[in-house]
């Protein structure tokens, strides 16, 4: 490759990332919103349990079901269909299509006919109790309403990926806003009609209403891509001639993806069983968890995916055409340009860690709880930064079509995930269930970080380990800097005012930030740690024009 070419690929890396950036962005913050409204309308205890794991139920089983193999395995795939084959992989993306539209079909028949017993998986045996006989019913209740979002779930995104391997990456981030408009208004119409409340179990009325809301959200945001699908110039046309039809390869990757979410959820299955438990006794259990992973995933999401899912069709030519040091170099540097964000990010939350709960979650039925959510998001906060490590080394391997050796590496981040979780909670009380699951979650990631980079490291020969080392330790310094100036003020603050109103908050949240990303600043510049200052200057430039 060219030095013209690498420059280019760069530049198409960083504007497809700041696309998906943004579209995540608003994705991201409409969701906020939706947890806010969603707190203020049930609570954060065993009442919003109720709702929230059975409307969690249909995503896990559709990663469980097909979304390791429509995320990890099929854009280099369509990369390859589109490059070798005449039709420019026309053929191959209609069979995939119909392929999984069948499939996904017909498991959610099965799944919705059979959700009692499906809930048994996710429930823990104080659900089954006489005390939370109503909760268990109304859980089922949604299961059932909930269920069919499987089928869309898949199918969006399935649609979004075929848009990715085209190079469309914006409306796969931008379609779940829509979905975020629909829950919003389901649960404004729902504190309107029926009030906040977090005991008890739902009247049919309150069930209609949430079930149907939620599941009519995940089928617009897959409506939405359908008419820029046309565009790109698909046209699907169902094809039923799979045998012989070139799917051999995506199969054989597909079995170690599958095995690869299978061991993912597994463990999940298990963190969900836990937290249900804790809400049962303590009210703070999966909702507390779930909330908390979501704020703590921003980051994630808006910054690692972005990257991360802009850099893997280039990944892949590099892996295709074998020029391996070229793809460790690629990932080595976008490693570097996504912790240079990540860290910072990760050492403010816990500083923030309350003030932040009480700007989503205290209103309504959670404004006597929000400070609940404070020990969990401290600890999720380490594991967003091994998550982080983690995530971006395993699309080395799914660009080298390694999946087998990425369901090894999970296997031993999942293996660590039920242990520590089981240990934790065990050795914990059931008020902090959902820190001790959290902390079980960054154990599980540092343990996959560092075996991942040792394996990738071995398979390509390099990762620039040298100069990841010294750009850890001057981001670091400047972090800690930082971040103990933060934590100061923060202190300073709560001593004058240690029950602050939601308007003092935001204030004070403000300030201390502010002082933190100060101090990060000033700190980067002088260390020269010039992944940070880099970016810093990039979006100075664009704000000026």
């Amino acid at each position: 490759m060219t030095a013209t070419e690498q420059k280019s690929g760069g530049s198409s890396v960083l504007a497809n990332s700041a696309v998906m950036a943004a579209g995540t962005m608003f994705s991201r913050l409409s969701g906020f919103l939706r947890s806010a409204l969603l707190v203020a309308a049930l609570g954060s205890g065993l009442h919003a349990d109720v709702f929230n794991i059975a409307n969690t139920v249909p995503n896990m089983l559709y990663i469980l079901l097909a979304g390791g193999v429509l995320n990890a395995v099929l854009v280099p795939q369509l990369v390859k269909a589109q490059k070798n084959d005449a039709d420019g992989g026309a053929a191959y993306t209609d069979r995939i299509i119909t392929l999984a539209g069948l499939f996904l079909g017909v498991v959610t028949v099965i799944l919705v006919l059979g959700a009692p017993l499906l809930m048994r998986l996710y429930l823990g045996a104080d659900w089954y109790t006489a005390d939370n006989k109503a909760q268990l019913e109304s859980a089922i209740d949604f299961a059932r309403w909930c269920l069919p979002q499987v089928f869309f779930y898949g199918m969006f995104v399935l649609v979004g990926q075929v848009l990715n391997a085209r190079g469309s990456f914006g409306p796969m981030m931008w379609a779940p806003i829509a979905n975020n408009i629909i829950a919003i208004s389901t649960l404004v119409i729902y504190l309107v009609v029926f009030g906040p409340s977090n005991v008890g179990g739902f009247t049919t009325g309150q069930e209609t209403l949430l079930g149907l809301g939620s599941t009519l959200g995940i089928v617009l945001q897959f409506l939405l891509l359908l008419p820029v699908l046309h565009k790109t110039g698909v046209r699907f046309r169902p094809r039923f001639d799979f045998r012989g039809a070139g799917l051999s390869q995506t199969g054989r990757l597909a079995v170690w993806t599958v095995l690869f979410v299978v061991v993912n959820q597994v463990a999940y299955t298990i963190v969900v069983r836990l937290s249900s438990n804790g809400a049962s006794k303590e009210d703070v259990g999966y909702t507390v968890y779930s909330n908390s992973f979501l704020v703590t995933q921003v980051p994630h999401s808006i910054i690692t995916v972005s990257l991360a899912t802009a850099i893997l069709p280039l990944l892949s030519r590099h892996g295709a055409a074998g020029e391996l040091p070229e793809l460790g170099r690629t990932l080595s540097h976008q490693l570097r340009n996504a912790l240079a964000l990540v860290i910072p990010l990760a050492a403010v939350i816990p500083v923030l860690a309350e003030d932040i709960a009480h700007l989503l979650f205290g209103y309504g039925a959670g404004a006597d709880t929000f400070q609940l959510y404070a020990p969990t998001l401290s600890v999720f906060a380490a594991g967003l930064v091994f998550f982080t490590i983690h995530y971006l080394l395993l699309r080395g391997f799914y660009s080298l079509e390694q999946n087998r050796t990425v369901f090894f590496i999970q296997c031993s981040v999942a293996a660590t995930n039920i242990v520590a979780a089981l240990l934790l909670t065990r050795a914990f009380s059931a008020e902090h269930t959902a820190a001790a699951l959290a902390g079980a979650y960054s154990l599980s990631y540092l343990v996959g970080s560092v075996v991942s980079y040792v394996v990738l490291k071995r398979t390509l020969g390099d990762l620039d380990g040298r100069g990841l080392l010294a750009f850890l330790a001057r981001l670091l310094m400047v972090t800690v800097v930082a971040a103990v100036a933060a934590w100061l003020l923060r202190t300073g603050l709560g001593l004058i005012n240690d029950e602050p109103t939601m308007v003092l908050a935001l204030i004070g949240a403000a300030i201390v930030g502010a002082l933190h990303l100060g101090m990060l600043l000033l700190g980067a510049q002088a260390a020269q740690v010039k992944e940070l200052t880099t970016m810093v200057q990039q979006v100075a430039r664009r704000l000026r024009r």
